[in-house]
């Protein structure tokens, strides 16, 4: 069962906390979620930071919404909408473990390594197939959905998020202690990371 629009409708940076150890569907393809990174209005590197246009109109939808966009013209990259439909917020997907349908992960991608099929938000939606379609649809009841972890919430790491040049200190980036799957590397010149104690996951 997917995971309700409450665990979604809560501060952005709770939510990308409680995320990672999750597990992203779409299709045949599955991945546990290792890494994520928090953006909020109230920030320069959050596209909402302008606020309410075309573009951003999906980051002020229902807690629970799918955020895609593309990215340098590129990649699409997919984030979760978070807290009230007031406040533009999301939390960017950045890294999976494969869990299911790597056949088609490694098609889709052109790779045979299943520690490098999933370990950036680029990769991630090249792997699992999701596209700009896929924008504004519901992460509930949509084609692609969130599912709670199986196994007990893993240790996390904060640290600066990365690929942004607007409010880099801000230590919005969490990783699983010890996956292999963790987007790499670490921003040089990065502090060492910091264990984070994870807030109750919401039911």
């Amino acid at each position: 069962m997917s995971l309700g629009p409450g665990f979604y409708d809560r501060p952005v940076v709770e939510v990308a906390q409680d995320l990672v150890g999750c597990v992203l569907v779409h299709g045949v393809c599955s991945g546990l979620i290792v890494e994520t990174e928090a953006y909020h209005h109230t920030e320069p590197a959050c596209h909402a930071y302008v606020g309410l246009t075309a573009r951003t109109s999906t980051l002020y939808r229902e807690p629970g919404t799918a955020y895609v966009y593309r990215s340098y013209g590129i990649h699409a990259l997919v984030n979760a909408v978070c807290e009230g439909e007031d406040v533009g917020a999301a939390v960017l997907v950045r890294a999976l473990e494969p869990l299911t349908g790597l056949d088609a992960m490694r098609e889709r991608r052109g790779q045979e390594d299943v520690e490098a099929l999933c370990s950036g938000p680029g990769k991630l939606t090249q792997a699992l197939g999701i596209e700009l379609e896929l924008n504004a649809s519901s992460l509930v009841t949509g084609p692609l959905r969130v599912l709670p972890g199986t196994g007990p919430p893993p240790a996390l790491v904060a640290s600066e998020r990365i690929g942004i040049t607007k409010a880099v200190d801000l230590p919005w980036r969490f990783s699983a202690v010890g996956s292999r799957f963790v987007s790499r590397p670490w921003p040089p010149g990065l502090a060492a990371p910091r264990r984070v104690r994870r807030v109750r996951r919401a039911a």
